[in-house]
């Protein structure tokens, strides 16, 4: 027999009100979570028509990101990546357009040395080291030097461009190194211009890279400028040979001015219609008139076969 104590208890005594208060917990936690619940699919049912519409955005975006690098090739306006921002002295600006102008190269189809790229900015002085030579694949200077611009082209600033022989002016835009080869100013390298109107007579010309006496750091002090060459990106005799034979061989040069490389002025063609050909930094028979100052002792000139390239 169980105890009274033990029964459930009776219907009257207690048992409906404590029914009546679990009835009434269960409908508040039903009224509570009505309202989340609500919330939750008015949610949805904003959210999903949003991502449904971001959809198609979603899927154009990598073929939009894939069109960019030749859009911004086209348009000049690649950006020089990160690691060459903190070189000192080197501009973006130049970079960007240096390496726009090789891969229209390529686009082209003219094959080059991969990884490597040799800049001359033109906009900055003589006087300061304004030629970098990049190993692009490690990300590293190579060389940084000091570069001389022809004697036509301007006093410490090159201002003046030309693709004409003798002009005594130095060339802009992209040029691929060649060979090698000993002549009147020693251990020289051969450039081929590579933009038609703006440096394509550089062979004609004899434009090339040599070691030069007038290209120092004691010669800018003691003029205010370096010495000018015939046209010829002339650089130090202490670091031609080195410069020379990393770069030799098929990579790319390339010689920037602010504004870039702009197309020949009408003087430089009708001078190019009318002047002979004939080696770019050899002498001539009418000098440039000698600029103001003190000037160093000129070495004796003497003429050099076309093949030898240049003197100056």
């Amino acid at each position: 027999m169980i105890s009274k104590s033990l029964r459930a208890p009776a219907a009257g005594a207690g048992g409906t009100p404590r029914a009546g208060e679990i009835r009434s917990r269960r409908r508040a936690r039903r009224l509570g979570r009505t309202p989340l619940r609500s919330f939750q699919a008015s949610a949805l049912g904003f959210l999903l028509p949003a991502l449904a519409g971001l959809l198609p955005l979603a899927a154009a975006f990598p073929r939009v990101a894939a069109a960019a690098p030749a859009a911004a090739g086209e348009a000049g306006a690649t950006v020089a990546p990160a690691v060459w921002r903190a070189v000192p002295g080197l501009s973006p600006r130049a970079l960007a357009a240096a390496l726009d102008a090789v891969t229209r190269a390529r686009a082209r189809g003219v094959a080059g040395r991969d990884g490597l790229l040799t800049l001359i900015d033109y906009s900055l002085p003589s006087t300061s080291p304004r030629l970098w030579v990049l190993d692009l694949a490690r990300g590293r200077v190579l060389f940084h030097e000091l570069v001389a611009h022809g004697a036509g082209s301007g006093d410490n600033y090159a201002t003046r461009f030309s693709n004409a022989d003798q002009s005594r002016q130095s060339s802009l835009g992209l040029f691929l190194t060649g060979g090698t080869y000993e002549g009147g100013n020693g251990y020289s390298l051969k450039l081929s211009g590579l933009d038609p109107g703006v440096n394509d007579l550089a062979e004609q010309r004899h434009i090339v890279m040599h070691g030069a006496w007038y290209v120092s750091a004691d010669h800018a002090q003691h003029f205010g400028r370096l010495g000018r060459s015939w046209g010829c990106p002339a650089l130090p005799v202490t670091s031609a040979h080195a410069v020379i034979d990393t770069i030799k061989g098929g990579s790319f040069l390339y010689a920037y001015a602010a504004g870039d490389a702009s197309p020949m002025s009408s003087l430089a063609k009708r001078q190019q219609a009318r002047t002979p050909s004939g080696p770019a930094c050899a002498p001539a028979a009418a000098p440039l008139p000698a600029p103001a100052g003190p000037q160093p002792a000129p070495l004796a000139a003497t003429a050099a076969p076309a093949a030898a390239g240049a003197m100056h």
